[in-house]
């Protein structure tokens, strides 16, 4: 509830700082006194925009401050700790100043804040009702709200949101799928020629290398023969190779080792050499017998040399990335393929989650009709009592094509306030005045669902008088037991229920005109009741009349009081 209202240089307003209590307060005061100024100032702290032609004259900002308890819903503290608005035991603090010059600013516990985010804040702390625009009722979301609080079914219709919610997020996770395997299909022949030929290739690490020294080995195979042919027989093979000649050098060294003992070590060396030479000629015996000239084979290789070619041209890279770029492509494919049942997959799981959303809304929609019905007939009762004979309140709930968000039926209040006449909706069918009214039957039929902690009715006595007025009093006070309730009235009898009743007058400060709101004490109020009776304040029957109105609130004081009056005087 709204705990204090500070208002600074406000219109007429000064310097205005006011303390509230729960219950039903009233504001009343001579025409023209500023009554509504502090209700257009409190509809500023909760969000309307404002001209700078509010600004108190020969100042240069307005500012608007008010303190409020945190209210119990857990929807306006996860609001909160979104916009990492820090809460504490001490309430909430909003607050607004205009300046005539340069950005109007806002807070929010200290901390800047947008004008949005104060009044979407604001609506779930206060309803305000009349002459101003902050006036909930009118708005589509929370009519619904209203709707689903008096049904009980917030809870179904947080279910169907997050159904809804599931329902895109499926819808919007197939799109991409989709959108992945369409584009993954477009490539999906490429991957397939690109996988299956170089599968097809049987490519071997470092087989391009391999392929080109065999290549040179058969293109130059006469050479080969040639040039080991004659190796051979130099080293080995004629009567004069290398090995024959050191085998007749051997007597020669075995005379010098007869003569000279002392350099045995080189029959050894020569034995070495000897048999080297030996190896070698055996060896290139061998490799001119393993040298082919083998056309057929020659031809092969160079195609296959070429083949390896071509798949470097048309993939690029090495022989090893060529391998590579085989496997990446068949897993690729791979992928394709698994996404594909994947898409099947998700659409079961979309049809699913369509079915439960379809499920939920239809369970909701069924308690919203229901509800509505029961709604209409206990409102429209209530409109007769408050001033409003013949008036016929509806609520409109249309079907729609599919379920969103909200549910599968949009919800309207329609309200007709003359016999023979269609109802239409709020707005363009109800005064400011007829329009609070509407507001406090649906209030005091939803005293006890409605979650927002404080409301205000501005011009609620427009047209009304008589036993009306004190039906419409009645029902202040029942909604005021649930609820903070404000009401600024020129009626008797509305004041003279109020818990705490507050006069707003005008005074000269200076040669200045300024508004002041003054707490009137139980021994004061008869005299402001006896004033807005339209009687002399000071006479005894117009006291009288006001103290009996005041018995009327409470029964116990009111016999209190003819009790003592009855006694004689000393």
């Amino acid at each position: 509830m709204l705990t204090e209202l500070r208002i600074r240089n406000y219109a007429v307003i000064d310097d205005l700082r006011v303390e509230f209590g729960p219950g039903l307060t009233v504001l009343s005061g001579e025409t023209g006194a500023g009554k509504s100024i502090v209700v257009g100032a409190l509809s500023l702290l909760l969000g309307e925009r404002a001209a700078s032609d509010v600004i108190r004259a020969g100042e240069d900002r307005a500012v608007v401050e008010g303190v409020f308890g945190i209210p119990d819903d857990p929807a306006f503290r996860a609001r909160c700790e979104e916009a990492g608005i820090d809460l504490t035991d001490d309430g909430i603090i909003l607050k607004r100043e205009l300046q005539r010059e340069g950005r109007n600013r806002a807070w929010i516990n200290g901390s800047p804040a947008t004008a949005g985010l104060i009044g979407e804040l604001g609506s779930a702390l206060v309803d305000l009702h009349g002459q101003h625009e902050h006036q909930a009722l009118l708005r589509p979301a929370p009519q619904r709200r209203i709707v689903d609080e008096y049904a009980g079914a917030v809870a179904l219709a947080r279910e169907v949101r997050s159904a809804w919610a599931r329902v895109r997020d499926r819808e919007s996770e197939l799109e991409g799928l989709r959108e992945a395997v369409s584009t993954a299909r477009d490539t999906a022949d490429r991957l397939t020629r690109k996988a299956e030929e170089i599968e097809k290739a049987g490519l071997e690490p470092d087989e391009d290398e391999r392929l080109a020294a065999e290549i040179k080995r058969l293109e130059n195979s006469e050479e080969l023969l040639e040039l080991s042919g004659q190796l051979h027989e130099a080293v080995y093979g004629d009567e004069s190779s290398m090995v024959d000649r050191l085998g007749e050098l051997r007597r020669t060294l075995e005379g010098l080792l007869r003569i000279d003992p002392e350099v045995g070590e080189l029959e050894s060396l020569f034995e070495s050499g000897l048999a080297s030479l030996d190896e070698l000629g055996r060896r290139l015996r061998d490799y001119r017998y393993a040298v082919e000239h083998d056309p057929g084979r020659l031809a092969s290789l160079r195609q296959r040399r070429e083949l390896i070619a071509h798949l470097r041209r048309t993939y690029g890279g090495t022989v090893e990335e060529l391998i590579e770029a085989g496997r990446e492509a068949r897993t690729e494919l791979l992928k394709i393929e698994t996404s594909e049942a994947e898409v099947g997959r998700l659409q079961d799981a979309l049809t699913e989650a369509r079915a439960e959303l379809e499920a939920l809304a239809d369970r909701l929609g069924s308690v919203r009709r229901t509800a509505a019905e029961r709604l209409e007939r206990e409102v429209t009762d209530q409109l007769s009592e408050l001033g409003l004979p013949g008036g016929r309140f509806k609520v409109d709930v249309a079907q729609l094509d599919a379920p969103g968000p909200d549910g599968a039926e949009t919800i309207s209040f329609l309200v007709s306030l003359n016999p023979g006449f269609e109802p239409g909706p709020l707005g363009r069918v109800a005064s400011g005045g007829e329009l609070s009214r509407v507001m406090l039957a649906l209030k005091s039929v939803l005293a006890d669902a409605d979650a927002v902690p404080s409301l205000v009715f501005d011009e609620i006595d427009s047209g009304v008088g008589g036993q009306v007025a004190h039906a419409v009093a009645d029902r202040l006070g029942g909604v005021a037991d649930s609820h903070q309730v404000f009401a600024i009235t020129h009626l008797a009898q509305i004041a003279a229920r109020a818990d705490t009743q507050y006069r707003v007058e005008k005074i000269q400060r200076d040669g200045v005109v300024a508004t002041r709101v003054v707490r009137l004490s139980e021994e004061e109020r008869p005299t402001e009741i006896s004033r807005m009776l339209g009687g002399d304040p000071e006479s005894e029957v117009s006291l009288r009349h006001a103290k009996e109105l005041l018995e009327r609130r409470d029964p116990v004081a009111g016999e209190e009081l003819r009790t003592a009056e009855a006694e004689p005087a000393d």
